[in-house]
């Protein structure tokens, strides 16, 4: 990767780690009515996209993968736990890990997987 395309990665995943720490630590999530199976997607993607964007800007992308997978069970523990505006969802980590492995597949798939 040139030095212009890892400015660009690096700063996408700048961003994308802090839209991913927002939307799991923001105090207070208000949902109207119950809560969907969309929910569950959300999560998905809150996690594939800092996993594979943070992938492919390090060295070592297997770490990022379990450092976000982890993550995933911190998160809610940390939701249930610490953050009284907030409830911690077994199927929430669920989502959580099938978006980290979309992700490790997409690094795979585009060749970062083998450095892991």
């Amino acid at each position: 990767m040139d030095g212009g395309a890892r400015r660009w990665w690096t700063a996408l995943a700048v961003l994308a780690l802090l839209v991913h720490l927002g939307a799991l630590y923001w105090p207070v999530v208000t949902v109207v009515g119950p809560v969907s199976w969309s929910d569950k997607a959300v999560h998905v993607v809150v996690f594939a996209v800092p996993t594979y964007v943070v992938g492919t800007v390090v060295a070592r992308p297997g770490w990022v993968v379990l450092a976000f997978a982890l993550h995933g069970l911190v998160s809610e523990l940390s939701q249930h736990l610490l953050l009284p505006g907030r409830s911690g969802d077994p199927w929430d980590v669920v989502a959580d890990v099938v978006g980290v492995a979309v992700a490790a597949a997409g690094l795979v798939v585009g060749g970062r997987g083998r450095r892991c």
